[in-house]
């Protein structure tokens, strides 16, 4: 057993650890980074970045078949290889992680390629070899796809999201099992290419995570595109055979050349060693504190944290652990405002409680609603904003907006959860005519009967 002492050692480089491994390297640490994946994580290799260009060509597409309705005519013929090509070539390099590892090298850190288990405090051992770090370990070990343990599916060549961005060509039709965000996304990415496209989910409705509101405008967005919407829908048995899927989903099936499966993510907590730390640990999530510890000499960020399985969280907690680790002052975590964006069309995006939530913690509760008014009209797109306050210190704790631009919009009214605006004041400002986000006034008006402002 070979053992080097380092200063800080983090294991785990999905967006959040790449960027501590590197920030510590910088303040000139002895840092040693340590993956057996792609650094970088999921992010830009199956997620985020290639999902967006699927994304992009495909809002490109919904556009041009637009133009007869505005003025004007064209054809459109769709053609997945330009997007394949731009997600092996621009996003992810073919699914090589060499200019990832050269930023760690340069940035002063060293990467070793492997399994890293924690074997005491500051203590991680990787194939036979122990680091010991001084200052401590930073954990980012992310999250792979959850499979549900549905009859007859594990036995099935089904795809995940890390499938269904290495595509080089589209089937005819699609299962998707899964209504949340990347369910939805790719479903709608797919259709739009000409999948015919069936979405099974088992709540109630699209977004469960989301307002009610969000689901049934983005369900009656999908019916208008042809996209079957399954809700409420469980699927008891998935069967393949002669080249098609069989879903038994209640009492009638759904029949499929592919099927992806999107329902959710398990997060990497088991096997890592974390029980000889003394990290609490309760269903699949790291317990940590506003300074991102999770023990002694042990900080953990990202997806394990359970505060948003988002790269924007994983990155935020990152630079709160380096400061941390560097022993700087605060700002340390505070995740009242954090924002989310769901990118359909229409976009979906939150910040803060949901009206559920703050009917749970707040004594008094405030909600409104407003459409997207006169830009909605004229530019015939459907959504709205929705709002909740805390009644009794009349300030916003919660958002969403459903709508185009709906992930920039949201940007206004997390600062002002953020920083405890008052509603009144949110009022004073000039919402610019005729743009989307003139609904937030629309909205934060709806409130001002119920806290008496």
């Amino acid at each position: 057993m070979t053992t080097h002492e380092v200063d800080v050692v983090v294991l785990g480089l999905g967006p959040g650890g790449e960027h501590a491994a590197i920030k510590l390297g910088r303040a000139g640490l002895d840092v040693v980074a340590v993956d057996e994946r792609l650094v970088g994580g999921e992010c830009p290799y199956f997620g985020c970045v290639p999902s967006k260009m699927m994304i992009a060509a495909a809002r490109e597409l919904d556009a041009a078949r637009r133009v007869p309705e505005f003025g004007g005519t064209a054809e459109v013929h769709p053609d997945w290889g330009p997007v394949a090509a731009r997600i092996r070539d621009e996003a992810t390099d073919d699914w090589d992680d060499t200019a990832a590892v050269k930023r760690l090298e340069d940035a002063g850190a060293t990467f070793v390629r492997g399994h890293g288990v924690l074997t005491g405090p500051g203590r991680v051992e990787v194939d036979g070899t122990t680091y010991a770090a001084r200052r401590g370990v930073v954990l980012n070990t992310g999250t792979s796809p959850a499979v549900p343990p549905v009859d007859g599916l594990a036995d099935t060549p089904y795809w995940t999201n890390r499938d269904a961005v290495r595509l080089t060509e589209l089937p005819a039709s699609l299962a998707v099992l899964g209504g949340g965000p990347i369910g939805a996304e790719l479903a709608q990415v797919f259709s739009r290419f000409g999948v015919r496209v069936t979405v099974v989910e088992a709540a109630d409705r699209l977004l469960p995570n989301d307002e009610p509101e969000a689901g049934e405008k983005l369900e009656a967005a999908f019916a208008a595109e042809g996209i079957q919407v399954l809700t409420g829908a469980a699927v008891s048995q998935v069967a393949y055979a002669d080249g098609a899927f069989t879903l038994a989903v209640g009492d009638g099936e759904v029949t499929a050349d592919k099927l992806l499966v999107a329902t959710g993510r398990r997060t990497h907590v088991e096997g890592i060693g974390l029980g000889v730390v003394g990290a609490t640990v309760e269903r699949g999530v790291v317990a940590t504190d506003e300074r991102m510890r999770a023990g002694e000499r042990l900080w953990a960020v990202g997806d394990i944290t359970g505060k948003g399985a988002f790269t924007h969280v994983s990155m935020y907690q990152a630079a709160v652990a380096v400061r941390d680790v560097l022993g700087q002052d605060g700002p340390w975590a505070d995740y009242r405002s954090v924002s989310r964006v769901t990118f359909t069309e229409p976009e979906v995006a939150s910040a803060g409680m949901s009206e559920a939530r703050a009917h749970d913690e707040l004594p008094n509760v405030a909600v409104a609603t407003g459409d997207l008014g006169s830009r909605g009209w004229i530019a015939k797109a459907d959504g709205l904003v929705k709002v909740v306050a805390d009644a009794d210190r009349k300030i916003l704790v919660g958002a969403t907006v459903v709508g185009p631009t709906g992930g920039e919009v949201i940007g206004l009214l997390g600062l002002a959860i953020k920083q405890e605006v008052p509603v009144t004041e949110l009022l004073e400002l000039h919402y610019a005519y005729p743009t989307y986000y003139r609904a937030v006034e629309a909205a934060l008006k709806g409130l001002l009967d119920d806290l008496g402002a």
